[in-house]
């Protein structure tokens, strides 16, 4: 890490990568979990989704605006804001679940409790990603600021297999099932004092904006940017439109299959407390939803920094490759009867998305000029995001009136993009980096 980045100590890069990680890492912990609390507290599975829903739709709506202010107010006011909001909502959302388990509170207090107090995470917590991003490019020497941003956005992809995988050891005696949420809420403090104490909030050596980061969820890992800030002087440019021609396909192939890997994330809790019988014993759900979330995280980080840079694939095969191998772990997973199965079939439907979300993103870059990446960056981050504010409701309802109707939808969306985007998606772009 000392060798990243010649501008920033390896103490200031490690506490830039855990204010990244412990977000990423604390969503998904609670994707393991939740699932499994409002089986416990005799909510329906839609109104849980809809929880996820709510946080997804704020990132979305949010995350523009302190993009652009990371640029006024400074990136370390902002990554501390996105820190402070992230652990608020941990440890609030933590006590009242708690309560409501404990029987203190109704369920339906509870719930609406809980999605209040969800939005301090999907209003304030997509401030610290673009501000982190913008902090490492504008303090870093040009030929060393790739790798360093690289460091920096892995640390999602690190967090969404930290999650589910130390959610189950955070269930404690005392607080039960809301344990890895007031874990989490005080692991976030300890990165804030960090923050604090580390991090100088000095002048930067080059001027650069933070790319939009999308909402953070065991789809893998995320791949923020950054890009230096325009000259004043330039002339003004036209600015990008979501019907050019050269990049409507691929912003579509990314919106069908965004919505597969919503619904199938959005489901796999639930499915694995019906397929498993165990609606009855909603803490060993939460351990076993846990393991196969995080066999899915590998599954996508083996797609993603193994498959893709070893063949050197471009974004076409990338999409259509994605969404073939998504296909056939999607209808493995539907079918599925018991764990190893379950397992099996969305880690191997991770591995298709894993290759899908890239290459779509890949090709949407590589369609257009150097001056409009920061545009179709905001492009790419607001489709990735928007699958997530209705698609899991959606499947859960689905599924809850017939399992094999959802996942059925599911394979819908991905054969329907293999077979449009056989012609639609360009096949002259170099490979994904």
């Amino acid at each position: 890490m000392a060798t990243t980045a010649h501008s920033i100590p390896s103490d200031r890069m490690a506490v830039l990568f855990a204010v990244m990680l412990v977000a990423a890492a604390g969503n998904t912990a609670m994707q393991s979990i939740l699932p499994a609390i409002g089986t416990e507290l005799k909510i329906p599975d839609v109104w849980v989704s809809l929880a996820f829903s709510w946080s997804a739709l704020l990132w979305v709506l949010t995350a523009p605006y302190w993009a652009r202010q990371s640029d006024k107010r400074g990136r370390k006011a902002l990554m501390a804001l996105g820190v402070v909001g992230f652990l608020s909502s941990m440890a609030l959302c933590g006590l009242v679940l708690w309560a409501g388990l404990k029987g203190l509170i109704g369920a339906g207090i509870t719930f609406i409790v809980f999605a209040l107090f969800r939005s301090l995470y999907g209003g304030l917590g997509s401030a610290a990603p673009p501000a982190v991003q913008a902090y490492v490019a504008s303090r870093t020497d040009p030929e060393q600021r790739t790798q360093a941003l690289s460091l920096v956005s892995s640390s999602f992809g690190i967090g969404t297999v930290i999650g589910p995988a130390v959610a189950p050891y955070f269930i404690l005696p005392v607080v039960g099932m809301a344990g890895p949420m007031l874990i989490f809420a005080l692991i976030g403090m300890i990165v804030l004092i960090l923050l604090r104490w580390r991090l100088p909030n000095d002048t930067p050596r080059f001027a650069a904006r933070g790319a939009i980061a999308p909402y953070p969820l065991s789809a893998g890992p995320n791949e923020p940017s950054a890009e230096e800030e325009n000259d004043p002087s330039a002339p003004e440019q036209e600015s990008l439109s979501w019907r050019d021609t050269r990049v409507r396909p691929w912003l579509l192939a990314g919106f069908f299959g965004g919505q597969a890997q919503a619904m199938m994330i959005g489901v796999i809790g639930f499915l694995v407390l019906d397929r498993l019988h165990l609606r009855g014993d909603p803490k060993t759900a939460a351990e076993l939803t846990g393991t196969v979330l995080m066999a899915s995280a590998f599954a996508t980080l083996l797609a993603q920094w193994g498959l893709i840079p070893l063949f050197k694939m471009t974004p076409r095969p990338t999409v259509l490759w994605g969404a073939a191998l998504a296909i056939c772990g999607i209808l493995m997973t539907g079918l599925a009867q018991n764990l190893h199965g379950i397992i099996i079939g969305f880690a191997l439907a991770s591995l298709g998305f894993g290759l899908f979300r890239p290459g779509f993103t890949a090709g949407a870059s590589l369609s257009v000029p150097r001056r409009d990446q920061g545009a179709v960056a905001g492009m790419t981050a607001s489709i990735n995001g928007s699958a997530y504010i209705v698609s899991p409701a959606i499947g859960v309802l689905l599924y809850n009136w017939h399992s094999m109707v959802a996942y059925g939808l599911m394979a819908s969306f991905c054969g329907g993009l293999i077979l449009w985007g056989w012609s639609a998606l360009r096949t002259d772009q170099p490979a994904v980096s």
